[in-house]
């Protein structure tokens, strides 16, 4: 039998039990609060953090590390959405070591669960990654992941990217005070963001007002057209990133554009390079008076027939120097490395005002010039009046006295010394008289220039050759070369350009044509069979003989991929 103070003791237990259940109860709250205030803190912390980042790239990186730390993530990234709105442009992550990220390869685009996020941008929360049924599956190297938590950024009602959390760590899932947190973050984010954009364009904007200070001081100060071109395309390039900046001009009397200025990779490549305005990039600017993109140079069927060019560069813009109401005068072309991001409006924008500051150089460049030639010819006036109304008449004055003298001289040597002296001044008479008419003479612009004339040539053989020669020209070629040597070079480029069509079977040809202060060069070469052995060579005998009677040469050479090398050169006359 039991003691009769059993059921005492019952009554007893039962609220100690009770009590302890209650302290246990309490404890894990006190645990579950003490926990939440140091999430809260932690956010705290993250919010603070990333709210003092104002540049870009690495608010970005320290959003993907605050999110990893909040959520006890292994791996985090962050995806930034390109400007079609349909792609990842951008992508940080945290967790993959570089040799890793190496191994994997490009970075995703946004397809898969990846892409789900960018269509559909709510908070996205998965015990397993491959059960979804947008799941892309993992590229090879790719580590392994189960556990998913994704949020979208938003940057003023626009999203701007998503946040993408795997493996939590100790093989728990992700929660729902996971997506609070991981959502309270990414309102952060977006202010800061935000704030890291608008310091960026500030910065931007500052850079782009210093150097519109630069150039405008630079044209008041005299600066000539080359000069002024160069600071502007050095300068824009600086401030885009670009690799690559060229300035396109168009040529007299063609439907070509000529570099004439190249800065950054192979740009002593580029230098003199003619490009079609019909179906080239530069040449799409200048037609229609708007800048016109480019994703990938190296891909884009715009970039004109030849060998490859832009090898390693990828996104281009090419803005048109000058308005459609005043004329395009040019096209300056900027162009990024390969990989980086495309421009975009607000970038384009500024540089439509620096090709406006171009049009403005070269316009008081050239009204600066045409001062200078109107002063030179106004001088040049002055001196031949001079000479005319003063020297000459004194000149012959003094032959008169002379000649009126000597009928009264008796001396016979005297006599004859007088008439050598008369002689001698009607002589200087005469080379007065063709030095002001030199100096009144006036070059006129009939007949274009040797640069035009090639490229016209050039265009003229497209249809028989079935494809368009490519065209590059270096030196002065319109003012070293005499128009007599001139005349020599296009009738030797028309020959080398018709053996071509006739007999190369080529699919391609380049000419060269280069001037310096002691000849002119001309070199066309083609992927054709060769020059045959059983073949006519009257031809090549006329364009040898024209180089002897010139004091040149011509050279006949077969590269090593195949073809024909012609190289033509004679001597110019010096200055």
């Amino acid at each position: 039998m039991g003691s009769p103070d059993e059921p005492r003791e019952a009554r007893i237990r039962l609220p100690q039990l009770r009590l302890d259940e209650l302290l246990e109860e309490l404890q894990a709250r006190l645990d579950a609060a003490r926990g939440t205030r140091d999430r809260v803190h932690s956010l705290l912390e993250a919010v603070l953090s990333v709210g003092r980042e104002l540049d870009l790239e690495q608010a970005l990186h320290s959003i993907v590390e605050a999110a990893a730390v909040l959520v006890d993530a292994e791996y985090a990234a962050l995806g930034v959405i390109g400007p079609d709105g349909k792609r990842l442009s951008g992508f940080h992550t945290v967790g993959v070591a570089q040799d890793q990220i190496a191994k994997i390869g490009h970075y995703p685009e946004g397809h898969g669960i990846l892409g789900e996020l960018i269509r559909h941008p709510e908070p996205l929360r998965l015990a397993r990654i491959s059960e979804h049924p947008a799941s892309y599956g993992f590229p090879p190297n790719h580590p392994p992941m189960n556990t998913f938590l994704g949020v979208p950024i938003r940057v003023r009602e626009q999203v701007f990217g998503n946040l993408y959390l795997t493996e939590k760590r100790g093989g728990a899932l992700f929660d729902e005070e996971d997506v609070s947190v991981t959502s309270t973050l990414a309102v952060a984010a977006g202010v800061a963001i935000d704030n890291a954009r608008l310091y960026e364009e500030s910065r931007l904007r500052e850079r782009w007002l210093r150097t519109t200070a630069e150039i405008t001081h630079s044209l008041m100060s005299g600066s000539g057209r080359g000069e002024v071109l160069g600071l502007i395309a050095d300068r824009a390039r600086e401030i885009t990133g670009a690799a690559l900046a060229l300035v396109a001009m168009p040529m007299e009397d063609t439907d070509s554009l000529s570099v004439e200025l190249a800065i950054g990779p192979e740009a002593e490549t580029l230098r003199g390079l003619v490009l079609p305005v019909d179906g080239s990039l530069i040449g799409e600017a200048f037609s229609t008076a708007a800048p016109v993109t480019s994703p990938d140079v190296s891909h884009d069927e715009r970039i004109s027939a030849g060998p490859p060019r832009f090898t390693g560069l990828g996104p281009a813009v090419a803005v048109p120097v000058g308005t459609g109401e005043g004329g395009i005068r040019g096209v300056v072309l900027l162009i990024r490395g390969a990989g980086r991001q495309v421009f975009t409006g607000k970038e384009i924008e500024p540089l439509q005002g620096f090709a406006a500051q171009a049009a403005v150089a070269m316009e008081l460049a050239e009204r600066r010039q045409d001062a200078e030639v109107v002063a030179v010819l106004k001088d040049r006036d002055r001196i031949a009046r001079d000479l005319h109304d003063l020297a000459i008449q004194r000149l012959f004055a003094t032959g008169m006295t002379l000649q009126s003298a000597g009928r009264f001289i008796e001396h016979p040597e005297a006599s004859e010394r007088v008439v050598r002296a008369v002689d001698d001044l009607d002589e200087t008479i005469k080379i007065i008289r063709s030095t002001i008419f030199g100096l009144r003479s006036r070059e006129g612009s009939g007949g274009a220039g040797l640069r035009a004339r090639v490229v016209r040539l050039a265009g003229e053989a497209a249809p028989v050759l079935g494809f368009a020669p490519s065209v590059r020209m270096e030196g002065l070629v319109d003012t070293r070369v005499p128009r007599e040597i001139a005349d020599h070079v296009v009738a030797v480029l028309s020959e080398a350009l018709t053996n071509i069509a006739r007999h190369a079977h080529a699919d391609r040809a380049d000419v060269a044509l280069t001037a310096d202060t002691e000849q002119v060069r001309l070199t066309v070469t083609d992927n054709g069979v060769g020059i045959p052995a059983d073949g006519r060579r009257s031809g090549l005998r006329n364009m040898a003989e024209r180089a002897r009677q010139l004091g040149g040469e011509l050279e006949l050479s077969s590269p090593e991929g195949g073809g024909t090398t012609l190289a033509w050169w004679v001597r110019v006359p010096g200055e």
